[in-house]
């Protein structure tokens, strides 16, 4: 009877089995939501698929997720190409995914956001982080690739330009899977020859994909560590890199970088040209200026009669020798009086004489703590035999001894204040001023005191 009976194993294995010869479950297209996302530590992804109505748990090996352009986070909504199965040490069904794009947005998109917001937060793009480039660079280093458009297009600008700088090629690739190491390798290259004044970093307009080598974070950290200003001019005016915000400069054009690298020489001649006639101009109005203040001079009367100078200058000597023996002995008597007043003050400050007035004062101190503690006194004595004569005619047995009693009820000792508070035949006490008279009522009348 128990040849019936089928383990668990068996029954998960017989399932497995069908699932697997299924061929509309061996490539499935799915469209959810990412939830309970989980990146193990060995790379696998784990996370559950779900809709409005139901839910369905998902792998994702590293294998294939490591070819991922954005990270999954909860939340977000995916189009997903796998296939079922069944995991056997659990019995359940899950989907193993080979493939995953973001839904309503391209997955490169999707992961140049998710990285210049994290590079945004690290810092990369602070305008402080960018270092200054030369104005008259003598050695420019060009990292592109050998063969395009970019290199030739910078090479004839900066030709044109300023062709007395110095050119270098790093050659580079820029697209594909090895572009991203080829152009941190270029870029080091550059930083450790360390003999270029710049580094224009550029390559022609592209698509997205083709341009991407230039979003990796890697590239992205060799741009920032380099010691070397670097200006990009990567794609066309409208492609805007993750290089571009973390370059020194950024060009729209790889024409545009090679624009920006170096000053017109054309232009440096000309402006060399206006200068010089400035100076020259400048130099002649000054020359005129300075002959004409020559002339001056000569006709000045000073060197027409310079011995009249002379003695004018002796009696402006005589008059300022007047003036400094008055203030001098101005200043002498000035300081004679501070000088008084000095010994006074001092003399004021002698410790017998500060001895003499401290005496004087605490003798005043003194008399006037006892003339106080008199005043005080008398008057807590005066208000103190105030308060003993009203408490004596209040105290309750001053009143007895005028021939006053209280009575109380014996049963509980309350003082009787009403004819009404004892009944005829009640027993009760009478405190007088020398004890207390037990005694029965024996008749009780109302009467009103005063009436």
């Amino acid at each position: 009877m128990e040849n019936k009976y089928l383990s668990v194993t068996a029954v998960t294995k017989y399932i497995k089995q069908k699932i697997e010869l299924d061929p509309h479950l061996q490539k499935v297209f799915i469209k959810g939501e990412i939830s309970n996302f989980n990146h193990h530590s060995r790379g696998h992804m784990y996370l559950t698929i779900k809709d409005s109505k139901t839910q369905i748990k998902a792998v994702m090996f590293a294998g294939n997720n490591r070819n991922l352009k954005f990270t999954p986070e909860n939340g977000m909504k995916v189009f997903i190409t796998g296939n079922i199965n069944v995991y056997e040490p659990f019995g359940q069904y899950q989907l193993y995914i080979k493939n995953m794009e973001p839904d309503g947005v391209g997955a490169l998109y999707l992961a140049f956001e998710q990285l210049k917001e994290k590079l945004n937060k690290a810092g990369y793009f602070n305008e402080e982080n960018k270092k200054p480039l030369p104005n008259y660079p003598e050695h420019i280093a060009i990292i592109t690739s050998p063969t395009g458009a970019a290199v030739r297009d910078i090479l004839i600008t900066l030709k044109k330009r300023y062709p007395i700088a110095k050119t270098t090629i790093i050659p580079t690739s820029v697209q594909g899977e090895l572009a991203t190491g080829s152009i941190v390798q270029a870029i080091e290259r550059a930083n450790n020859i360390n003999d270029f004044d710049c580094i224009i970093l550029g390559r022609g307009g592209g698509s997205i994909e083709d341009l991407w080598a230039f979003n990796d974070v890697l590239v992205a950290e060799a741009i920032y560590k380099s010691n070397t200003p670097i200006i990009t001019g990567i794609g066309h005016e409208t492609d805007i890199t993750i290089s571009d915000y973390i370059a020194d400069l950024r060009a729209p054009t790889p024409t545009g970088a090679a624009q920006l690298a170096v000053p017109s020489l054309t232009e440096l001649v000309t402006n060399n040209k206006q200068l010089q006639e400035r100076l020259l101009r400048s130099i002649t109005q000054l020359f005129r200026v300075n002959k004409d203040k020559l002339t001056d001079l000569q006709e000045a009367y000073v060197f027409k009669n310079p011995r009249q100078l002379f003695l004018n200058k002796e009696q402006q000597l005589d008059q300022m020798t007047d003036q400094l023996k008055t203030k001098y002995k101005i200043y002498l008597t000035d300081k004679q009086n501070d000088y008084t007043k000095l010994i006074h003050n001092l003399k004021q400050q002698h410790p017998e004489t500060k001895l003499i007035n401290a005496k004087e004062k605490l003798n005043r101190l003194t008399e006037n703590n006892k003339n106080n503690i008199e005043r005080i006194f008398t008057f807590h004595t005066n208000k103190f035999t105030s308060a003993l004569d009203k408490l004596i005619l209040l105290n309750p047995l001053a009143t007895m001894s005028r021939g006053f009693s209280l009575a109380y009820r014996t049963t509980d000792d309350t003082v009787i204040k009403s004819v009404k508070d004892v009944k005829i035949e009640d027993e009760i006490e009478v405190q007088v001023n020398d004890g207390r008279l037990s005694c029965e009522v024996i008749d009780k009348r109302s009467e009103t005191l005063g009436e």
